[in-house]
């Protein structure tokens, strides 16, 4: 069974800091990605940003950008998105994953029912919505730094269908959100980055993660999840550095057998009372053929049955789970060992490949 390809939809308005965050990403994140950018109105802009920051060759980046300027792309899904997805995905070998920027205009909603169409869905995997918000323009009162550069992007694009006032495409991609970025945050004292985190909650789903970003720079295992388990052989520490926010890692095991939907019931309650901002895992299911692959940003939790590469742990009776955690607290873990204990009779294997070793 193929790998599905994860695909990580960034949104937010015009000058939220969506490409300096992908720039960073392409730079820094280590994968193998393609991005799709759809920012109507600034024709050419974004992706020549994008090209100069030198993510792959010259000979690649017409296999690795795609620019999608016929308008905003939740508008044209069924014209641009899916014959694009397409035509990636029959590159899924050569991709670590799929970036998609979307115009600030986009509602992400119509993105993500696109890719839960029959031709792609068996292909992709949702890797999170990460609404970008500029922490600057909130402190001042406003969800967007230039409201006139936002009409006249809506005024060039024929072929939007959705005339929504600012607040209401806001609160739209609060909604959609599995994690919110707060932009430019460098520039807001701790007293004003607090109130602008206030004011985001109620427009939140429970469990969503605020994290403060300055120019761009943020883990790219945050944005993009991890991309592998540990191996079993793994045990050394690590860390990684960035600004605002200190992200603790780790490893729970555990021999037994697990309900699939008491289990999948459970997690997102852990989720979102634990601060634990991505998920990752397998549960081998006894009577199964294959280990059900978990993968959680936030609150959305996708789960499908894919191999698991045998350099990676794997349980010696046949049943068990094995979850890597990213969490902005040390007790996450733990609270999500405790949980799944409660559901098994048996001895936990558990290992931290990074606890309380915080990413600065």
């Amino acid at each position: 069974m193929a790998k599905r390809l994860p695909v990580t939809i960034i949104t937010g308005f015009l000058g939220a800091g969506k490409t300096t965050v992908i720039r960073r990403l392409l730079v820094n994140g280590g994968r193998r990605l393609a991005v799709v950018i759809n920012e109507f109105g600034s024709i050419g802009l974004d992706g020549a940003l994008i090209r100069s920051c030198g993510f792959c060759s010259e000979e690649e980046v017409e296999n690795r950008l795609v620019e999608l300027n016929n308008g905003c792309l939740c508008c044209t899904v069924q014209d641009d998105f899916l014959p694009t997805m397409k035509k990636l995905l029959k590159r899924s070998d050569q991709l670590d994953g799929i970036v998609i920027e979307t115009s600030g205009l986009a509602l992400p909603r119509p993105l993500l029912q696109a890719l839960d169409w029959p031709e792609i869905r068996s292909e992709v995997h949702i890797n999170g919505v990460v609404t970008l918000v500029d922490g600057e323009a909130l402190a001042a009162g406003s969800p967007v730094a230039d409201p006139e550069a936002l009409e006249r992007q809506r005024l060039e694009d024929p072929s939007l269908d959705h005339i929504n006032a600012i607040d209401e495409l806001f609160k739209n991609q609060l909604q959609a959100a599995d994690l919110v970025l707060i932009s430019r945050a460098d520039t807001l004292s701790v007293s004003q980055l607090d109130e602008v985190k206030v004011s985001l909650l109620p427009g939140v789903r429970d469990g969503t993660a605020l994290l403060a970003v300055a120019n761009g720079s943020l883990d790219a295992t945050v944005i993009l999840g991890l991309e592998h388990q540990t191996p079993v052989h793994a045990q050394d520490d690590h860390e990684h550095h960035h600004s605002h926010v200190a992200v603790i890692e780790s490893n729970v095991r555990l021999e037994g057998d697990l309900d699939r939907s008491v289990l999948e019931a459970l997690l997102p309650k852990l989720v979102r009372d634990h601060q634990v901002i991505r998920l990752k895992g397998r549960v081998w299911l006894t009577g199964k053929a294959l280990p059900l692959q978990l993968q959680m940003v936030g609150p959305r939790l996708n789960s499908w049955f894919e191999a698991a590469p045998h350099s990676l742990w794997q349980p010696v009776s046949g049943a068990g789970v094995d979850l890597v955690v990213l969490a902005l607290t040390d007790s996450a873990a733990f609270a999500i060992e405790s949980g799944l204990q409660r559901l098994l009779n048996a001895t936990p294997k558990t290992t931290k490949t990074a606890a309380a070793t915080p990413r600065h």
